[in-house]
């Protein structure tokens, strides 16, 4: 940790013990779990800096596990980095959380951040199940870089996926935001973003399902049963679940 700062010559002591709270691990975060650890750890091999350790983490997210917006596993297990960790995909949010979780092991400063955004470019059939072309409480990263200091890194949508849908994947340099587009390669529009929720050293699960709740009632309707193709589940709240472990 401490060979960390010398990549930031001009910091403060003060402002590395604000660092501090972005570096530490969370109840979702799980930045010294031996699995995430191991998985930080074989992304970055040879890498010199943070900045280069954190592009090395992004691509490794980005493309190591396929989107999956029909994955909605809501239970506060299925959203700590070491759940996440043993998948091959998930949604924006579980992917943003898996990407701070390995900075954060690495030592790199990492918060998440949330907006709404309006997707021009979804599918009948997500759009059918959701009620909406609005995906909540959309999950990015935010990672303290030295070429740049907070710098926003998106990793939710692979490679492939992009191609697919006609976008340019998105890249991440270390030193420059990676925010979706508003535009895909035909010049139609793809992402509009609607609303900034901010940014935070852990996952704000009340606020999260708040969102869901504005945006997508169905769901919460007594009775409710997941169609065919989402993976819908929900859990008890955070307190809760902590007893269990």
């Amino acid at each position: 940790m401490k060979d960390l700062w010398r990549h930031y010559p001009d910091l403060s002591s003060a402002a590395r013990s604000h660092l501090a709270l972005y570096q530490a691990p969370t109840y979702f975060l799980e930045a010294r779990h031996p699995g995430v650890r191991a998985f930080a750890g074989a992304q970055v091999a040879g890498a010199r800096t943070p900045t280069e350790q954190a592009v090395r983490l992004y691509y490794a997210v980005r493309d190591g596990w396929l989107y999956n917006p029909y994955r909605l596993d809501l239970q506060p297990r299925a959203l700590k980095a070491s759940y996440i960790q043993g998948l091959s995909d998930g949604n924006c949010i579980a992917k943003a959380i898996i990407l701070a979780s390995a900075a954060r092991a690495l030592g790199i400063p990492a918060r998440l951040g949330f907006a709404d955004v309006r997707n021009h470019l979804g599918t009948a059939r997500l759009e059918a199940l959701l009620g909406t072309d609005v995906l909540a409480f959309h999950g990015y990263c935010e990672l303290f870089l030295p070429e740049a200091g907070w710098v926003k890194a998106t990793p939710a949508f692979n490679a492939g996926l992009c191609e697919k849908l006609g976008v340019a994947p998105l890249e991440f340099d270390g030193k420059t935001d990676s925010v979706f587009q508003a535009y895909d390669r035909a010049q139609g529009q793809f992402m509009t973003y609607l609303h900034d929720y901010g940014q935070f050293h852990d996952l704000p699960y009340e606020s999260m399902m708040a969102a869901f709740q504005k945006h997508y009632p169905h769901f919460f309707v007594p009775g409710f049963v997941s169609p065919p193709g989402l993976e819908l589940r929900f859990g008890a709240a955070i307190g809760m679940d902590r007893k269990r472990r």
